[in-house]
């Protein structure tokens, strides 16, 4: 049995590959509901973070994700040399915690406002997170202007409570 492929005008939505501009797929981007994360570090080049909503699992076996990191980013050398990092999941309260971790604060402060432990890894786990992944750094793919980092996660701290702080349309939710 041979597969057709029936083409209309209609359906196609897709436009041809570059044709989508930066500001239409940021708009559309913020659409796209996601978890506010603080990604941190700890290693050989000293203690760094920063906010990112560009994490997802990949698979169970082993137990992996991915986080997305500009390497424009000042602290993208310290975690290309660390080789280690810990996914904070925000909670909602923590939007200040956020914007800091998101600024050109210095690492110091950004530190300073939180408690923070450790686990396998020794980046810093953020006490109170909704849940914290605390990975070792497996693999890094480029794309664009980000890195895409394969973490094997070696250890997790689940918060008692589940309640998350998510980012809609711009905006802080609370779920």
């Amino acid at each position: 049995m041979q597969a057709m492929l029936i083409e209309s005008k209609e359906a196609r939505l897709v436009p041809p590959t570059g044709a989508v501009e930066k500001q239409e797929f940021r708009n559309g981007m913020s659409r796209l509901g996601a978890a506010v994360n603080v990604i941190t570090s700890d290693g050989p080049a000293g203690k760094a973070g920063f906010t990112a909503s560009a994490v997802c699992s990949v698979t169970d076996s082993p137990p992996t994700l991915l986080v997305c990191l500009n390497r424009s980013a000042s602290v993208y050398p310290a975690f290309a040399k660390n080789r280690a990092l810990c996914v904070n999941s925000l909670r909602p309260g923590h939007e200040a915690l956020s914007q800091l971790f998101g600024g050109k604060t210095s690492m110091e402060e950004r530190f300073a406002t939180a408690t923070w432990t450790t686990l396998v890894s020794g980046a810093p786990v953020l006490e109170d997170a909704a849940v914290s992944f605390d990975c070792r750094m497996d693999d890094v793919t480029d794309v664009g202007t980000h890195s895409i980092i394969f973490c094997t996660v070696l250890a997790i701290s689940l918060h008692d409570e589940a309640h998350a702080l998510m980012y809609f349309d711009r905006k802080y939710r609370h779920i």
